[in-house]
């Protein structure tokens, strides 16, 4: 009987070959799940339940409303009202799309708008507000990215809630769509207005 070591039989080498896929489609389902089915606006937040960063972000410079300078981001303009931050930039294709919803949302009172301009030419995103208006009471210049890092946002757009005691509530990846609007964010402002006894 001869003392060589007998090859592994055809079965057994193709189950180990398969194993390392098998595994890898394992965890791809694995993160499908944890991470919204798929759906990148469902990505969990953990800021959620937490207060919105304390940055304070430079005013577009030249962005006038009623002959005065829109302000820049202070923390201090989330107390007391409940707030839709919106992350944006003019090189955003799907800003582009989403900025008429804006503009409408922002005719409601019962909430403030504040736009956190990423990674922008100062005088691209003074022309982007111009075509289609300008939605926001604040916009903060976030020239390094830095701010949008603490907001922990993924890419722009992304838009948040955050309720009147400065807590974030909810966060929107990706554009604001009229059928998102109508079946998420919109509940989850009202929730925030309901909250705070609006």
């Amino acid at each position: 009987m001869s003392d060589r070591a007998t090859p592994a039989s055809p079965p057994r080498r193709t189950f180990l070959m398969v194993l390392p896929l098998i595994a890898f489609i394992g965890l791809a389902l694995l993160f499908w799940f944890r991470l919204g089915g798929g759906d990148p606006s469902r990505i969990p937040s953990a800021l959620i339940g937490r207060p919105a960063p304390q940055t304070v972000l430079p005013p577009l410079e030249g962005l006038q409303a009623d002959n005065a300078q829109v302000p820049g981001l202070d923390p201090a303009a989330f107390k007391g009202k409940v707030s839709l931050v919106n992350v944006w930039a003019s090189w955003c294709v799907p800003c582009h799309d989403e900025a008429p919803l804006l503009t409408e949302l922002a005719k409601d009172k019962r909430f403030q708008l504040v736009g956190i301009n990423y990674k922008d030419a100062a005088d691209n995103a003074r022309r982007f507000l111009g075509r289609y208006g300008n939605p926001f009471g604040h916009v903060g210049v976030d020239a390094n990215g830095r701010a949008s890092i603490e907001w922990g946002v993924y890419g722009v757009p992304e838009t948040f809630v955050v309720g009147r005691e400065g807590t974030i509530v909810y966060k929107l990846v990706g554009p604001i769509t009229p059928q998102n609007l109508t079946t998420v964010l919109m509940p989850q402002i009202e929730k925030a207005l309901k909250a705070a006894g609006s």
